[in-house]
């Protein structure tokens, strides 16, 4: 099964433009209650005035009203790339011919053919349909009506929820077994597995704040309190089991996760793949030992530059659990007060680990 491919940085940033809030909306709704139909090409640069003929040259302050007034006539309407004012209006586009268009009105295929020939967004507002269309570079997203996109978004919502809630079982569950010593291959890329599930549902979720604009603030607020430390969590536990013969660095393993196909990432032999780690290895329960960077990134107060320091003096989780005050102190950058805090921390996260798995 292939990915759906993502909405670019490119489109997300026109249906920014485009969002409920802005003045740009309001004209368009204004264009949509009047009946009228219209081309408009957020952007006035040399390439874009290339293509146009005819027309009246305005370099007017932006309006909704202006907008809608001037929509009524024949041709497209030419604003800044930011929207502040409108440079033309009336103007015959004339885009390359030979740009290939699946659109057959006449509106939406020169809109389609400026949008694939420039590096513009291109509005078209259909009168017949009562639809607006954003185009930019080779995708199409027609706009959703606000009750509708946001019935979608609180359904995505509820459902990152859910996986959340396993993720954070299954966190707990590998922090558990880190202090044990019987961390597992499979119990490493399950958690990756759904990490990167959840991750893929949370930017499902951004993408329609983003089109919601002011009236996804409710949303994006949920969104982020869900999603609060995933992102780090999941860079840790790739640095922790990440091993050399993957000669990847902990950013470009996580990359490739997110490049996985949903077929692969629900193959777990795949994703330990990704950290080096051979199918033929033991097996997905082959025995696995975690460097550290994970559970000394819990201890509060404690710097990322000393963690690194202390993950990387004693290599290995289990060495760091065994260790001494005196032992952490000879780490650089420790010293006596901070090394005991450690040894409390280290001692409080192993029984609380071990109280969640076995309650």
């Amino acid at each position: 099964m292939a990915r759906v491919p993502p909405r670019s940085p490119a489109m997300t940033e026109a249906l920014s433009a485009v969002a409920p809030g802005t003045a740009l909306r309001e004209g368009l709704d204004r264009i949509l209650q009047a009946n009228t139909g219209a081309l408009i090409v957020l952007g006035d640069g040399t390439d874009v005035l290339a293509i146009c003929s005819g027309g009246f040259l305005l370099d007017a302050e932006f309006s909704p009203q202006r907008l809608s007034e001037l929509a009524k006539m024949d041709g497209a309407i030419i604003l800044a790339r930011d929207a502040s004012h409108i440079a033309r209006a009336n103007v015959h586009l004339v885009p390359d011919p030979t740009v290939p268009t699946s659109e057959t009105g006449t509106r939406h295929r020169t809109a389609e053919r400026v949008a694939r020939s420039l590096d513009v967004p291109v509005i078209s507002v259909s009168e017949a349909m009562s639809l607006i269309a954003v185009y930019r570079g080779n995708q199409k997203h027609p706009l959703e009506t606000i009750p509708r996109l946001l019935n979608r978004a609180n359904q995505a919502l509820q459902t990152l929820e859910r996986y959340k809630n396993r993720l954070d079982v299954v966190s707990s569950a590998l922090g558990a077994l880190e202090v044990e010593d019987l961390v597992t291959v499979r119990d490493v890329v399950v958690l990756l597995q759904r990490s990167e599930m959840v991750r893929r549902i949370a930017e499902e979720v951004n993408e329609y704040v983003v089109e919601l604009g002011s009236d996804g603030r409710l949303i994006l607020l949920q969104l982020e309190e869900l999603m609060g430390g995933v992102e780090d969590d999941r860079h840790l536990v790739v640095r922790d089991y990440l091993r050399a013969a993957a000669q990847l660095d902990v950013g470009e393993a996580v990359e490739r996760l997110g490049a996985l196909s949903t077929d692969d990432l629900l193959d777990l032999k795949t994703v330990a793949w990704i950290l080096g780690i051979p199918a033929d290895a033991g097996g997905l329960d082959a025995a696995l030992q975690p460097h550290g960077y994970r559970l000394l990134s819990r201890i509060p107060r404690l710097p990322a530059a000393v963690v690194e320091r202390i993950a990387d003096h004693f290599g290995g989780l289990q060495r760091i659990m065994r260790a001494s005050v005196e032992e952490l102190d000879e780490v650089e950058g420790v010293g006596s007060g901070r090394a005991k805090a450690i040894r409390e921390g280290l001692t409080r996260l192993a029984e609380s680990s071990i109280l969640d798995r076995y309650t």
